[in-house]
């Protein structure tokens, strides 16, 4: 059965705005995350009669004046290096650009981290959106000063934004717990591969359908030496494909080396060839997926979209995302086992892939998520706003999930949602 991706048709509203999105590096999108939803929902509010300024780090080289990318008008303004200065100090030069002249009549910021710039854009008169990062503090927490600034940024965004997005109900539920603060509660969208080629398969020396594969850089809340871990310990006959950054100095940089000389893995680095990536995606066997902080992930939601089986680490966003369809583990040995049955079931692995295909195609589409960012836009405008509303960080969160727990079956997360 061929999932219904149709989105819903575009509806212009009863007034066209001027929507500004700060805070990404900027389309077109390369690489996922923040900068695949600006470009995805950003066409379509454009298709929908808005005019959308999107705010880019400027390349390396010249870039013509007045630069439109899918209708969207792109400013790319510098920004300061090393890698966390220079995110900040683009957001703050893209406030000042859009405090400045003709203002938007709203703005939707990326990363609760660029809290400080905030109160430009409310001085200014302009309502602004926070889409929130779920994770963001649990990456930064092992760095004591990144720590200490991500704790603190995140509290302000509660406290001054307009609104909040949160992009899963697993980061919704920790605002709501951690700030009694309240969120909109809008996701992310994925496409919807359907007997894509094999074509670039060959440059790797793969086939279809005659592979394992694993997505992600190389870092402790994405469990890659698990990964590889249970995949050693596994029988399987299939390689197993790793895409990612390579990995830096260090103990942990050490083990994944260790790991990876079984002859069975590929480490295959840098390899952001958007077609090449789908069809590795469409034709693995199954895909193996340890992120465990954050909200929706989009590297899963793209093996949803390409009708590959997930195997996943076990933790809510993980639950929520794949439903009763997903195999979840939490060490090596548990890993190893199900690598294995995915091979030897090829038919109900089968089965599996094409439910979660089907689970994308009803919860995650780009159209009913740009539903979600133009009437927060909209009554955004008309005067809406919650800034003020939350008492800021609790001293005593109630329920909290540790980082890393599994969720008890019967949960609110773990029940699953209609497809």
């Amino acid at each position: 059965m061929t999932p219904d991706h149709r989105e819903p048709d575009s509806r212009f509203t009863a007034r066209a705005l001027r929507i500004a999105m700060i805070g990404t590096r900027g389309v077109p999108a390369t690489f996922g995350g923040f900068e695949t939803v600006v470009e995805e929902i950003g066409r379509r509010l454009v298709d929908r009669g808005h005019a959308v300024t999107v705010y880019c780090r400027a390349p390396s080289g010249p870039v013509p004046p007045g630069t439109v990318y899918l209708g969207m008008r792109l400013v790319h303004l510098p920004a300061l290096r090393p890698k966390a200065p220079a995110s900040l100090s683009n957001t703050a030069v893209s406030v000042a650009h859009a405090t400045t002249g003709a203002r938007p009549d709203a703005a939707f910021v990326f990363g609760y981290t660029n809290a400080p710039f905030l109160p430009l854009l409310r001085r200014r008169g302009i309502p602004t959106t926070v889409h929130l990062s779920g994770g963001e503090w649990e990456r930064d927490r092992r760095v004591r000063p990144r720590g200490r600034y991500s704790r603190w940024a995140e509290q302000a965004t509660v406290r001054s934004a307009d609104a909040l997005i949160a992009d899963s109900q697993n980061v919704a539920d920790y605002y709501s717990r951690e700030f009694a603060a309240s969120t909109e509660l809008i996701g992310y969208g994925t496409r919807l591969l359907h007997d894509p080629p094999a074509t670039r398969l060959e440059d790797l020396g793969l086939r279809p359908h005659g592979f394992h594969l694993a997505v992600a850089r190389f870092g402790p809340d994405n469990h890659l030496d698990a990964i590889l871990d249970g995949y050693r310990r596994s029988s399987t006959r299939l390689p197993l494909v790793v895409v990612g950054s390579p990995p830096g100095s260090g103990a942990q940089a050490r083990r994944l080396a260790t790991l990876a000389e079984d002859p069975r893995v590929r480490l295959v680095s840098g390899a952001w060839d958007q077609e090449q990536l789908d069809q590795l995606y469409a034709h693995a066997v199954s895909y193996l997926h340890g992120h465990s902080v954050g909200g929706t992930d989009p590297w899963l939601l793209r093996a949803m979209g390409a009708r590959t089986a997930a195997i996943a680490w076990d933790v809510p966003v993980n639950r929520e995302m794949l439903g009763a369809y997903g195999a979840y583990f939490q060490d090596p040995h548990a890993l190893a086992a199900l690598i294995e049955d995915a091979e030897l079931n090829p038919h109900h692995t089968q089965e599996v892939s094409e439910a979660l295909q089907r689970r994308a195609a009803a919860l995650y589409n780009w159209g009913h998520v740009t539903d979600g960012y133009e009437d927060l836009a909209q009554r955004l405008v008309s005067g809406h706003s919650t800034q003020g509303a939350s008492p800021g960080r609790s001293a005593h969160p109630r329920h909290r999930v540790p980082r890393g727990h599994p969720v008890e079956p019967g949960s609110v997360v773990e029940r699953e949602q209609p497809t």
